[in-house]
């Protein structure tokens, strides 16, 4: 049996598993008025969950890039979602912070290897020309998780209860183990369901690996000065993503007096822009590139792009007392970022090859993870009286993000690690 378009298959399943995995992440923020009600529990009790779950997040994306290059991605993604899974449902067991952050610590632990394992699929199924559009495809499902996950978990929570909505979620991710294993049965080179056309056209749009490739150490990676302009802009622009994720829905409890029921109604708003921007802005890059600019052009036009968007939509919410105008300006800065992360999150494929590019997206997401637990330390802290500080801080990341990727990418291009004595 032949299947053609193959590689749309594989990053579909990637994407429905990064559906899941937002819907299984936004729960405790969405449902926290009515848990912290119920177990008596404040914000300051709520940013140190999150941090638990942060901190383990950030450990786990750069052990699990290493894990994604040692066994692939399709044992790497079963570890991981099924990790992940479990761990939802046992929030459902949750009596008070020091179980809900032991919970939350290992869902972070699993989810984190969603990300890695995602640019490691990417380098190998497509070629460098549609990589930009698969990472947006693959970054839409954060953003579609995130729309469907505020109406949905309300909506069972108005129904179930919290303790019954975390088991019934944890159980998603089970079930996508059964396609996965399924369709992802090899790599492109010998998949038995891949078309002679599509291999041929994805071997050929790659840029070569060596066959002996045994990968980098984190200190090789370390030293290439290329590297820097992922693991730098991650930590300052991460930040501005999670800053929503995490804090959106107590911004609307805190800001406008929303209840649950009005979060759900109000909270999916902002990630139809990211969807949009993830998307279309993996779509701009193949296109430059199929119109014939350079691989380093279209990526740098994309991200100034995003960020012209991003920077004056941040502002902009300051000082908005209408939910409805804070929220389109809210879209407006989600569709800049997803514009910008999903180029950053291509150019460890773009840079390295093999076996070192998921090593290289897990120490993205380290350092990402970083700069997010920096800034959630920091939020309950400058939010008690207003939110001013809250979009002052996510606008000033921008230009600096921006200015990593300019200051230590250089040209963007596979590095000669030979020349640069890094083998």
């Amino acid at each position: 049996m032949k299947i053609n378009g193959l590689r749309w298959w594989i990053i579909g399943l990637i994407g429905l598993a990064t559906i899941i995995n937002y819907i299984d992440r936004n729960a405790l923020a969405i449902m926290w008025p009515g848990i912290s009600h119920d177990l008596g529990m404040d914000k300051s009790q709520y940013a140190s969950i999150v941090m638990c779950f942060t901190l383990a997040y950030a450990v786990s994306q750069a052990l699990s890039g290493r894990m994604f290059d040692a066994i692939g991605t399709r044992f790497g993604f079963l570890v991981s979602i099924v990790f992940w899974s479990i761990s939802s449902a046992m929030h459902s067991l949750a009596r008070g912070i020091y179980s809900f952050a032991f919970f939350r610590s290992m869902l972070g632990l699993g989810e984190a290897g969603n990300w890695p394992g995602a640019a490691k699929a990417n380098a190998e199924w497509f070629p460098v020309k549609e990589r930009a559009l698969a990472q947006g495809l693959f970054n839409a499902g954060a953003s579609v998780g995130s729309i469907i996950s505020a109406p949905l978990i309300a909506i069972m929570y108005g129904a179930v209860g919290w303790r019954s909505t975390f088991l019934i979620i944890g159980l998603l991710g089970i079930l996508w183990v059964i396609p996965w294993l399924i369709i992802n049965k090899k790599v492109p080179a010998k998949h038995p369901w891949i078309t002679e056309e599509e291999k041929k056209y994805i071997l050929d749009g790659r840029k070569a690996d060596d066959p002996t490739d045994k990968g980098l150490s984190f200190m090789q990676i370390l030293k290439i000065r290329q590297s820097w302009s992922v693991l730098l802009s991650r930590f300052l622009l991460d930040p501005i993503w999670w800053l929503f994720v995490i804090w959106l829905p107590i911004y609307l409890s805190e800001k406008f007096k929303f209840d649950i029921k009005s979060i759900g109604a109000f909270a999916w708003f902002p990630y139809v822009g990211a969807m949009i921007g993830g998307i279309g802005g993996g779509w701009l890059s193949g296109y430059f590139i199929r119109r014939g600019w350079s691989v380093n052009k279209a990526r740098k036009t994309v991200i100034v792009i995003g960020a012209c968007f991003m920077f004056p939509s941040l502002l902009s919410v300051i000082g908005m007392d209408d939910p409805r105008y804070a929220m389109v300006a809210i879209f407006f800065a989600l569709f800049g970022f997803q514009c910008v992360i999903g180029i950053i999150q291509t150019l460890p494929s773009d840079l390295l090859s093999g076996k070192a590019v998921g090593t290289l997206a897990g120490l993205g997401g380290f350092t990402a993870n970083i700069g997010v637990l920096i800034s959630t330390l920091f939020v309950p802290v400058i939010t008690k009286t207003s939110y001013t500080p809250f979009f002052i801080l996510a606008a000033m990341l921008v230009p600096l993000g921006i200015g990593a990727i300019y200051f230590f990418s250089g040209h963007i291009q596979r590095v000669d690690l030979e020349r640069e004595g890094k083998r």
